[in-house]
């Protein structure tokens, strides 16, 4: 016997109106997805009011108490009613949806929250007396008057009381603090001239506050970046390289860091547009793809980038949360990023992440220090070099040229004259060969350990990658070409793209209906996957709008070569060949690390060296 279908009825159902309370329950849903959807909504429309100074309170993670007071432009009494009614804004008039200059628009916030919590607003506005109104579980009450002196302070209580079954899908309150805590620090990067304060009160009082940043002062990239300094640590502002370039009207800022300084998760990633943070797919794969030549797959870039444009070249009302965003021409943004990002690292050359030397000097063991014993000040070199030889004991020059097998002295290499001032350089002047790999060079005031096959590695692939695009991709032409049968959609999406194909010397052919023909593939990948191949190209031009794939594995194979064809472990490099070597790597974009991301030296300052053995 068939069993009915669920959704069919014998009876004819009815339409009928939702009442308003069911309508904004049903909008909370959409806009208010947890606590810290709340803060967001509600810090958003604190920084559209003006305001300068904002505190945002909350207890439990935000399921019993989120409090937020600004010192903004405020509410009048007249209006109070009006900022609880759904789809009411002072941000819009509704004429132009593409011309957005604010944070909030769509007016359901505060009607929503007050659909699903007990929410209370009191406002003064310039001129005029506080005032109160609260809403509970839709129901709003007449304003009556308050005592404040400025600005808002909008109180929501037991969020989500009216809908108990969202409750269920809260999660523990330590994570739903840490949302909180992330939504407030992202508004925080977005705004360097607002001072932020949040403030735990979970139990009551005064509590405590778990996170502030006074507002920032300075040109614009000096505001940024102490703020960046706040909300990221100071780790990352001394590793950021600052970003700054234009594409046909579409300006790039910020603040991106170095390879070595790089992430096991995306945690680290901050895009915003016209100042509004957002997480969009395509922004994301674009900051991926700026950095994959240089970090392994299991390492991500750490970056906070802003994108400035005309507002009616991006939708911002294509979410509820307005957390994602639609440009009228992704392929201009995603060039942006990709290129000013490569252009940032090409310029910070052989600069490696100060994080790297302070890994290393915490991988060392001194001894436990006993009282500090009195050092006379550090001696000028001439004068080392007289007391050194003053002091060696008899038998020492034998012995020392005995011992010295893998170091060389600058007079007595051929080219000594020439690296007679490279300690100067940024590098340092080669010192010694340990272990067949690590050059150990001296800077005016420090030491650089540097991985000579890594070093080099680097430099080759570099070198490789310039000749190729020299002389662009070589094409092998298949003797039968490989019929690729697709959808008529997909067809269209690869030939519209063989121009690009094409430089990289995969040459494609309409073949009839929505077939195409591949003649020609890279030279070098040698045998390929025609069919799987297009397959890849086709999946991300419909993820990101543009493919990386043949150039990714042109470089994957570059790079194999590199690292076959650079110095191996285990020879002794000459003193001209080191700090030949090392005059390479000053000159070379991007040779601070490998081509997986890993530092190619090591710079300890003096300071640090002369503290692991108690002299400090």
């Amino acid at each position: 016997m068939n069993a009915p279908a669920p959704h069919i009825s014998e009876n004819r159902p009815q339409i009928r109106q939702l009442d308003e309370a069911a309508i904004n329950r049903i909008a909370a849903g959409e806009v208010v997805e947890r606590p810290a959807s709340a803060v967001k909504e509600l810090v958003e429309n604190a920084i559209d009011a003006g305001a300068r100074r904002i505190e945002v309170a909350y207890g439990d993670g935000g399921k019993t108490l989120i409090r937020v007071s600004d010192d903004g432009c405020g509410i009048s009494p007249a209006d109070l009613p009006l900022a609880l009614a759904r789809h009411a804004t002072s941000k819009i008039d509704g004429s132009d949806l593409l011309n957005i200059h604010s944070f909030g628009f769509r007016g359901e916030a505060l009607a929503s929250l007050g659909a699903v919590g007990r929410l209370t607003i009191t406002s003064r506005a310039p001129g005029h007396d506080a005032a109160e109104i609260s809403a509970t579980a839709g129901k709003i009450t007449a304003p009556k008057p308050a005592a404040l002196s400025a600005g808002t302070v909008i109180t929501l209580r037991d969020l989500f009381f009216a809908t108990p079954a969202r409750l269920k899908f809260m999660r523990s309150d330590r994570a739903e603090t840490q949302a909180i805590t992330d939504t407030v620090k992202r508004l925080a990067m977005a705004e360097p001239a607002v001072a932020f304060t949040l403030r735990d009160v979970t139990g009551g009082g005064e509590g405590r506050v778990t996170f502030r940043a006074d507002a920032a002062t300075g040109d614009m990239f000096d505001a940024l970046h102490e703020r960046l300094r706040t909300v990221l640590g100071r780790e990352f502002a001394e590793n950021a390289l600052r970003i700054e370039t234009e594409r046909e009207g579409i300006l790039m800022t910020g603040y991106a860091a170095l390879p070595t300084y790089s992430r096991g998760a995306a945690v680290a990633q901050f895009l915003f547009v016209n100042g509004r943070p957002v997480r969009d797919k395509m922004l994301l794969g674009a900051l991926r793809a700026a950095y994959r030549d240089v970090l392994s797959r299991d390492r991500h870039p750490a970056a906070a980038l802003f994108i400035e444009c005309d507002p009616t070249l991006v939708d911002v009302n294509v979410h509820p949360a307005k957390s994602e965003v639609r440009f009228r021409d992704p392929g201009t943004v995603r060039g942006l990023i990709v290129s000013g990002l490569r252009h940032a690292l090409a310029e910070a050359g052989h600069r490696a992440s100060t994080t790297v030397a302070g890994a290393t000097l915490g991988a060392f063991r001194p001894e436990p220090s006993v009282a500090r014993v009195y050092q006379m000040d550090r001696p000028s070199a001439s004068a080392r070099a007289t007391g050194y030889s003053g002091q060696a004991p008899e038998g020492f020059a034998e012995m020392q040229s005995a011992l010295s097998a893998r170091t060389a002295s600058y007079e007595d290499s051929p080219q000594g004259p020439e690296y007679s001032h490279a300690e100067h350089a940024p590098l340092g002047a080669a010192r010694a060969q340990v272990h067949e790999n690590y050059i150990i060079a001296q800077t005016a005031d420090g030491i650089v350990i540097v991985d000579g096959h890594a070093a080099h590695e680097r430099l080759v692939y570099e070198k490789l990658k310039a000749q190729m695009a020299a002389r662009s991709v070589p094409a092998q032409a298949l003797l039968i070409p490989e019929i690729v049968d697709l959808s008529e959609g997909d067809c269209a999406a690869i030939l519209a793209a063989a121009p690009d194909l094409t430089t990289l010397g995969l040459t494609i052919e309409p073949f009839g209906g929505g077939a195409i023909a591949v003649r020609e593939t890279p030279a070098i990948l040698g045998n390929v996957d025609a069919r799987a191949m297009i397959l890849d190209i086709l999946d991300e031009l419909s993820d990101q709008d543009s493919s990386d794939t043949i150039r990714t594995r042109i470089d994957a194979i570059l790079s194999r070569i590199s690292c076959h064809g650079s110095i191996r472990t285990g020879r002794r490099m000459q003193p001209d060949e080191m700090n030949a070597l090392l005059r390479e790597m000053e000159a070379t974009p991007l040779s601070g690390q490998c081509n997986h991301g890993r530092p190619t030296y090591v710079e300890l300052k003096l300071p640090d060296i002369e503290r692991l053995f108690g002299r400090s």
